[in-house]
């Protein structure tokens, strides 16, 4: 396609599943935009799977595959995996017929791996995004073909060929690292009060159950401390925490938070899981945390992702096992230490990067041009 004498750049940005690959992958889009307005932008994502609302929701066009993942716990239930993966191949290669992209981006997520490796056999450019401090074996399989990996974290060549590796950190949303809201609005957003101090509990997108019943086992605790609450639970738990916010004003519960610089803006104390956009949010945002990694990512990624700030100084870790007896307790002993929070908000500062996406952007662009 061409307009002006100029040749329309045409990408296609593959992955999904959860917000820690969604909210980077929008971010890239959006930094490429800003380069180059001309750009066509296409995500294509897993049926099913949330990047299907939020990326529409953000003005791209995705288009789904009927892929699935692999199921660790029954093999029987990956018969049908062949045949997903058969079929979304069919699938990529309509979808590339007709939409002749220049460039292919994969940011993790079950798309990631049919839409990439199609093509690297079309010897189209392709990308990866590795957010993680430990690599997925998808990623580590394509990055053996890929143009260039684009990678969170430093010592990642035991994943990715040396010489593909771009240390770029992960893309923050533009909303949080350019948030300029005061306190005072954030708490009146969440209709909590000033002079308290404000924990913020995120088990990512899909929430945590280990997280939550661990806030709630210690709401009261946490009252009894002076804290207020600004707590996202993910669906399904949200209607048992609900009652939480009828019975207690200081108590703020939703099962999604779509403004999550209100959040961290509002928030003293974050208590997390892991995720790698999390941990690259927290640093950004610079507040002190207590990380609870899920043990059951793959490779016990998120424990890796959170030791790496564990080891800077820059947060707290209690083991997901430990979360109902410990994590509540660790987050009031972070509360009533004012030098601590202060410690690890430093440290946090030194590790914030704000302009990932932009330096993805341009070493794409740079590419294919």
């Amino acid at each position: 396609m061409k307009t002006k004498n100029r040749v329309v750049k045409k990408i296609i940005i593959a992955g999904g599943g959860t917000g820690g690959h969604i909210f980077p992958a929008l971010a890239i889009a959006n930094a490429l935009k800003a380069k180059d307005n001309s750009i066509e932008i296409l995500f294509v994502g897993a049926n099913g799977k949330m990047e299907m609302e939020k990326v529409p929701q953000a003005g791209y066009k995705i288009v789904g595959l009927d892929i699935a993942g692999l199921n660790r716990s029954s093999l029987i239930k990956n018969i049908s995996l062949l045949f997903k993966l058969l079929k979304s191949f069919m699938q990529v290669g309509r979808i590339f017929k007709k939409f002749k992209p220049d460039a292919v981006i994969g940011v993790g997520g079950y798309s990631t791996f049919p839409v990439l490796k199609y093509a690297q056999s079309q010897s189209i450019p392709t990308f990866i995004h590795e957010s993680n401090s430990f690599a997925g074996k998808a990623n580590m399989m394509l990055g053996k073909k890929a143009t260039k990996v684009f990678t969170g974290t430093d010592n990642m060549e035991k994943f990715f060929p040396a010489e593909k590796i771009l240390v770029t950190g992960n893309p923050v949303r533009k909303q949080i690292v350019n948030a300029n809201i005061s306190k005072k609005d954030a708490l009146e957003y969440f209709s909590l009060e000033e002079g308290k101090t404000t924990l913020l509990v995120v088990g990512g997108s899909l929430g945590a159950k280990s997280i939550n019943e661990a806030v709630l086992a210690g709401m009261n605790d946490l009252r009894k401390a002076g804290l207020q609450v600004i707590w996202q639970t993910g669906k399904t738990f949200a209607k048992e925490a609900a009652g939480e916010a009828v019975e207690h004003k200081e108590v703020w519960i939703n099962e999604f938070i779509t403004h999550m610089e209100y959040a961290y803006a509002a928030a003293d104390i974050v208590m997390a899981r892991a995720g790698a956009m999390t941990v690259a949010e927290i640093c950004v945002v610079q507040k002190p945390v207590v990380f609870v990694p899920y043990p059951h990512a793959a490779e016990d990624h998120q424990t890796v992702n959170a030791m790496q700030l564990v080891n800077k100084n820059a947060a707290l870790l209690v083991k997901d096992s430990e979360a109902k007896e410990q994590a509540v307790k660790t987050v009031i002993s972070l509360a009533k230490n004012e030098s601590l929070r202060k410690e690890k908000s430093e440290n946090l500062a030194r590790l914030s990067v704000t302009n990932a996406d932009e330096v993805v952007a341009g070493e794409i662009l740079k590419s294919i041009s």
